[in-house]
């Protein structure tokens, strides 16, 4: 306990407004999971793998850690949480989205914590009634604040793809409904024009019920329902099936063209004798088709490559990076940039130089570092390594065995301040691109640029009709459209295919 009293002067409390990094390493992509935990300074609040620890406590003169060591065991199935929730916003990794854990095993985790003091990593086991109030307060305070990370996640989040918000419609407190005596029964409903049983839509001006718009793939309906409408002007239409017991259900509006909120659905679904309090909800929204038709044939299954098994490879260069909600873009950018030589040399390569000239006060807050720390977890191969005793071609679940690495701390730097990258919606890469040009050309003073590789010059010709001169202008760029125009593919055939039924859809206006 002396040696931790003599550095009583230099421990402290979080407060509001400060920031802990408790999940990662400022330098690394180490965690409390890895071989040797983290290490959290009780006075910066910063997080330090032990490669990194000793010489942070050089040179800050800060010499008191909270230690976190965390064990992950994998959960037999009769202690499994329960199942995962349904997914409903067009979001990855965010409360309600894509889930990229869904269907994987389950983990608990236990921490053994310690409080280590440098230079000799003398330790003090924890939990210890005889360590001083101040350091238990210190302790207490880092464990139970929310990561620096975790906040800067949710804060991105609060900006997050998905769909639309619904407005009210204009048709809520005005909507006309016949008194034609139309009952609707709570099941066993049929399009009264066809046998379509299924994405049927209730008019909530007489109660016709019809069936929904057909879908570009030629599943859905057969456009009763729009057709109605075309020739009754009655606006609204709630989709059967849809309907909760707390009054919620899909809501269409012709004249306004979107799906809308209706305040007053229950009341407008009683004057067709319809009581919300026995329905059961039988059919998907029209939010749940969507994210099952792009998860099921476009974007999610090709992100993750269903029907096929992919074999993760291992070493240096063979690291990749987690999804941190719809970061593709981000993803895809700096693994491609950092097989570029001229960026490989800085930030790899020149990496010690740039961790030893940094005298700033939050590395979390350095372009230069969080390069020199992203490039590191991509191509050292630190973080993947193939595990002992594992045959790939048997193996049920690969994903685990090279998880990659979590780039939050990069990711957060290079948005702050960016109206769309500091946000978790889809971005274009090119752009996403320049922006790390930019970025990379304003923290390159005293050095050589290493986008200057991407730069070349532009020879524009002007020929005036009048007198024939010829005139030449020349202007910088960086990167060179490359237009494929549409008869030149191999596929023309398919392409014609497409485009046929995309017109035919098209054509048949359908809404719905």
């Amino acid at each position: 306990m002396e040696k931790l009293r003599e550095h009583f002067s230099r421990i402290r409390v979080p407060k509001g407004g400060d920031k802990v990094y408790k999940d990662e390493c400022m330098f690394s992509f180490d965690t409390p999971e890895s071989e040797t935990g983290l290490y959290i300074c009780l006075n910066s609040f910063f997080g330090w793998s032990k490669e990194y620890v000793a010489k942070y406590s050089e040179r800050s003169g800060n010499c008191v850690f909270l230690h976190i060591k965390r064990i992950k065991r994998e959960l037999p199935p009769e202690k499994e949480p329960e199942p995962d929730k349904k997914i409903a916003r067009l979001a990855i990794g965010v409360e309600g989205g894509f889930n990229p854990d869904a269907n994987k095993k389950k983990f608990e985790y236990e921490d053994t914590n310690s409080v280590v003091i440098l230079p000799a990593f003398d330790v003090i086991p924890l939990p210890n009634p005889d360590l001083p109030e101040l350091v238990q307060q210190s302790i207490n305070g880092v464990l139970k604040a929310e990561s620096a990370l975790h906040l800067a996640e949710v804060e991105a989040a609060a900006g997050a793809w998905d769909g639309e918000i619904r407005q009210v419609t204009k048709h809520a407190d005005s909507l006309q409904q016949l008194d034609n005596g139309v009952k609707i029964p709570p099941n066993g409903w049929k399009c009264e024009e066809c046998d379509k049983t299924d994405n049927l839509w209730l008019n909530l001006t007489d109660g016709k019920i019809l069936c929904g718009r057909r879908q570009l793939d030629g599943s859905g309906g057969n456009n009763h329902a729009v057709e109605y409408y075309q020739k009754t002007k009655y606006p609204l239409a709630v989709k059967l099936g849809t309907i909760t017991q707390d009054g919620n259900a899909d809501v269409y509006s012709y004249d306004e063209d979107d799906m809308v909120l209706d305040p007053n659905l229950v009341k407008h679904l009683a004057h067709f004798g319809i009581n919300v309090k026995v329905m059961e909800k039988t059919e998907k929204t029209m939010l749940e088709l969507e994210i099952d038709y792009n998860q099921r044939a476009w974007e999610w299954s090709r992100l993750t490559e269903s029907g096929a098994k992919l074999l993760p490879k291992f070493g240096p260069g063979y690291t990749g990076m987690k999804n941190l909600g719809n970061s593709c873009y981000v993803n895809s950018v700096m693994q491609v940039l950092f097989t570029v030589p001229n960026f490989m040399e800085r930030y790899f390569v020149n990496g010690p130089s740039i961790l030893e000239g940094y005298q700033g006060n939050n590395p979390a807050d350095d372009f230069n570092i969080q390069m020199f720390k992203l490039s590191h977890g991509l191509l050292s191969g630190r973080y993947s390594v193939e595990p002992p005793n594992i045959n790939l071609e048997e193996a049920v679940d690969t994903d685990d065995l090279q998880p990659g690495i979590s780039p939050v701390m990069f990711r957060t730097l290079v948005g702050r301040g960016h109206a769309e990258f500091s946000t978790k919606k889809q971005q274009d890469a090119m752009e996403f691109l320049e922006h790390i040009l930019k970025m990379t050309s304003c923290n390159s003073a005293g050095v050589t640029d290493p986008g200057n590789c991407f730069k070349f010059e532009v020879e524009d010709k002007f020929v005036c009709s009048a007198s024939n001169k010829v005139r030449y202008v020349t202007r910088p760029d960086q990167y060179l459209p490359l237009p494929v125009p549409v008869d030149e593919a191999v596929n023309k055939e398919e392409v014609a295919a497409y485009q046929a039924r995309k017109a035919e859809a098209q054509a048949s206006q359908v809404v719905m």
